[in-house]
């Protein structure tokens, strides 16, 4: 059984399959049709809803794709809808002020602006026009065109900000429903229909335990690459063991010349550990898909899915990151570059998870990364390379370079050759060309519909001349934010 709050109702569910979304859920079950299904796979942000749960003593908010988000993450958390905003007679005001600004024509897409513009009063103390950009930027619309609902979005936010006490039920509320949480928290959960089986442990060790137990099960941490194929190869999958119930999972720490990171810690709570530790990682965390996908999606899910254009993965080799692996009988710490051994292999043992990553910290490295894609936002990398350069004492020359690529091999690899073309390499012109020689016969890219091979050769060495010019001359540097 998993307990939650639809809304304000709790609702205790025994009888519904693990492989249910909440898009579906939502729809067919409860007969809220307000969130919509556009895509099907987290891209469009039709059906985002928001989730409320206990965190640092209040309630934290955030918006995720219903139509990728297993309806087991629900269990002791409350499911908010586009149907739970209206405030008695009156509507919610960033409902209100999307109808005042004009800002829906067909009005699909609608409910899943409105929720996103939902979870951003609920999350900024004032309104910033970069804050908004980024919270709708996994929000698609076909026919309104985005100015009059980003003037919605400042319209109710500088209503909601200037307004004495509570903005709404949610806020009135709030106590009440944070006490419920943490009451429907400390249950256990789990959900099982015909032969389907839905795990949720909250510890390690009863994670290990269900895994020796059942060692095809398949690991649900945020989901976002899984649930496609539900959705979208149309597969039920027989057992499931959810992740994101162990706190033990999600803690990050720093010490002892490390970064330690929970594999099943959110995007969004890896951010700023990342950010202020390597300002590039954040640079590229900020293009990583969406903000729903980002309250999903966890460092580790992306690592084990071993896509070769994952966006992670290069930025974390090239700074020497290892895995922890963890079965019921021990674990193992492996180099990332070595847990990745061909096209969606990796080097993960039947009964094993991703238990932590570790990443280095040295104050004279510095990581230079460039996401290469068609979109700045919600998009898939064509290239997306990584460059953790130390400089020698006197910033003229390279004293260690390591270098790795995404969308060039079958799986995130080093530039070997480019690495030790740059060895003891002073910061010259010919020491570059002569890099870009070697970087040309690190890799044989593929073509496809994101980029041809040559492009992504090309690119490449754009990218490492990139690096050489923000060394040369960093007052007039800038990101890679879009086409190289």
């Amino acid at each position: 059984m998993i307990r939650f709050l639809l809304n304000d109702e709790l609702r205790h569910e025994d009888d519904l399959d693990p492989n249910l979304t909440v898009l579906r859920y939502l729809r067919e079950q409860r007969g809220k049709t307000g969130t919509k299904e556009g895509c099907a796979s987290g891209d469009c942000g039709a059906c985002t809803v928001v989730l409320a749960e206990p965190h640092a003593g209040r309630l934290r908010y955030r918006a995720i794709n219903a139509c990728i988000t297993p309806v087991a993450a629900l269990h002791g958390k409350q499911l908010i809808s586009v149907e739970d905003l209206k405030q008695g007679e009156a509507l919610h005001p960033v409902q209100r002020a999307m109808a005042d600004m004009h800002g829906s024509q067909c009005g699909f897409c609608t409910p899943g602006f409105v929720m996103s513009m939902f979870a951003l009063s609920k999350n900024t103390e004032q309104y910033h026009r970069e804050e908004a950009l980024e919270a709708l930027a996994g929000n698609l619309c076909r026919c309104t065109g985005y100015r009059p609902i980003l003037d919605a979005t400042a319209a109710a936010m500088q209503q909601i900000k200037h307004t004495d006490g509570p903005v709404d039920a949610f806020d009135r509320q709030a106590d009440e429903t944070l006490e419920r949480l943490r009451t429907i928290a400390a249950d256990d959960g789990s959900l099982s229909k015909r032969d389907h089986q839905g795990y949720l442990p909250t510890t390690l060790d009863e994670v290990t335990d269900c895994l020796a137990a059942n060692p095809t099960a398949r690991l649900v941490a945020g989901a976002t690459d899984l649930a496609l194929e539900i959705t979208q190869q149309h597969q039920a999958l027989p057992t499931l063991i959810h992740l994101d119930r162990v706190e033990a999972l999600q803690t990050i720490t720093e010490g002892d010349g490390f970064l330690d990171i929970g594999a099943a810690a959110p995007l969004t709570d890896c951010y700023d550990a990342l950010a202020t530790a390597f300002p590039d990682f954040g640079e590229l965390l900020g293009r990583f898909a969406s903000t729903q996908i980002r309250n999903r999606a966890t460092l580790g899910g992306n690592i084990a899915t071993a896509s070769p254009i994952g966006d992670t993965p290069p930025l974390l080799i090239a700074l020497g990151a290892t895995v922890r692996l963890r079965s019921a009988n021990g674990y193992r710490d492996l180099a990332l570059e070595d847990f990745f051994l061909d096209y969606r292999k990796t080097d993960l043992r039947t009964g094993e998870l991703i238990e932590r990553v570790f990443i280095p910290l040295e104050s004279k490295r510095r990581l230079f990364a460039y996401k290469v894609s068609k979109r700045i936002e919600d998009d898939i990398s064509a290239v997306c390379g990584a460059f953790a350069i130390r400089l020698g004492d006197d910033g003229r020359r390279v004293d260690e370079a390591r270098i790795a690529f995404g969308g060039m091999a079958a799986t995130p690899a080093r530039a070997r050759a480019c690495e030790t073309a740059l060895q003891g390499a002073p910061i010259t012109q010919a020491s570059l060309e002569t890099a870009c020689a070697a970087l040309d016969g690190d890799f044989t890219p593929i073509s496809d519909f994101r980029a041809s091979r040559e492009y992504r050769q090309r690119v490449a060495c754009n990218l490492l001349r990139r690096v050489f010019i923000r060394i040369a001359e960093p007052r007039q540097a800038v990101m890679v934010s879009d086409y190289e």
